[in-house]
């Protein structure tokens, strides 16, 4: 039996509360299992976003990062690792795939520490533990993994879904895919730039044509990329039956590769 390769997709944002959107992304995911071992990763920021403006609680964020004081936490875990992780799972059940819920706290997947003090309960994430999703591959089952992590003390920690998808796919050595709700990282002309290597992020980043939450998601997939010896891609989920260009191995989306990486 051929071992089919691994492949990580990330979701989050405004995604959360597209249902057909997902629905869309999810019947593309089940096509896409004939060849790829197929993991879910993501956040839900927005739904994070309403839930703290309903109990009127503070809303802050740091260079792309959500402060997130502990007593947050609470709300913020039952957001990501309950609403939002189980509504996919319905929804991944409507497309006829069967889904496994989880979160980066489970199987020892990966050890989490606090990222900065003054981000409150935000994780920093290292890979560790790899054989819950290894027994995963051996099903046809779809693994979907929230960004909520526990440090040694067990402590719930708020992890960025695209650092959380990074970690993911460093432990399956696995294709990344970070889709967010535009194409790709664009120019100053809102054109999708298709190739950046870490010399063009870097003056991009310096002329704010990349900020805020994109430069986060851009050094995730830097980190990703440097790690894995391989290009990882920014995509857009509006249109996620491109995704299918990948069973022919056509080019989607913003590739980035550090340029110490020949691209591939």
């Amino acid at each position: 039996m051929t071992t089919k390769q691994s492949l990580v997709i990330k979701v989050g944002g405004a995604f959360m509360q597209a249902p057909e959107v997902a629905i869309q992304l999810l019947n593309t995911i089940a096509k896409l299992q004939d060849q790829y071992q197929v993991v879910l990763v993501h956040g839900g920021g927005t739904m994070v976003e309403e839930l703290l403006l309903a109990l009127n609680l503070p809303s802050q964020k740091i260079d792309g990062l959500r402060v997130t004081p502990k007593e947050h936490m609470p709300f913020i875990t039952g957001a990501l690792a309950g609403t939002a992780n189980k509504q996919l799972c319905g929804l991944a059940i409507r497309a006829g795939i069967i889904p496994v819920g989880l979160s980066l706290a489970d199987g020892n997947m990966c050890t989490t520490t606090v990222l900065r003090e003054d981000l409150g309960s935000v994780g920093d994430v290292v890979a560790a533990e790899s054989s819950l999703l290894d027994a995963l591959a051996s099903t046809d089952m779809l693994p979907i993994i929230s960004s909520i992590g526990a440090d040694s003390s067990g402590n719930l920690l708020n992890v960025n879904a695209d650092q959380a998808a990074t970690v993911v796919a460093q432990l399956l050595n696995a294709q990344l895919i970070l889709l967010s709700d535009v194409p790709g990282v664009l120019d100053a002309d809102k054109t999708l730039i298709e190739q950046l290597d870490t010399e063009i992020i870097e003056q991009l980043i310096a002329q704010n044509v990349i900020r805020d939450g994109m430069i986060v998601k851009v050094q995730a997939a830097l980190t990703a990329a440097t790690s894995l010896g391989r290009c990882v891609t920014i995509a857009s989920w509006k249109n996620s039956e491109k995704l299918l260009g990948l069973l022919q191995q056509q080019a989607i989306g913003s590739k980035i590769s550090p340029s110490i990486i020949t691209a591939h």
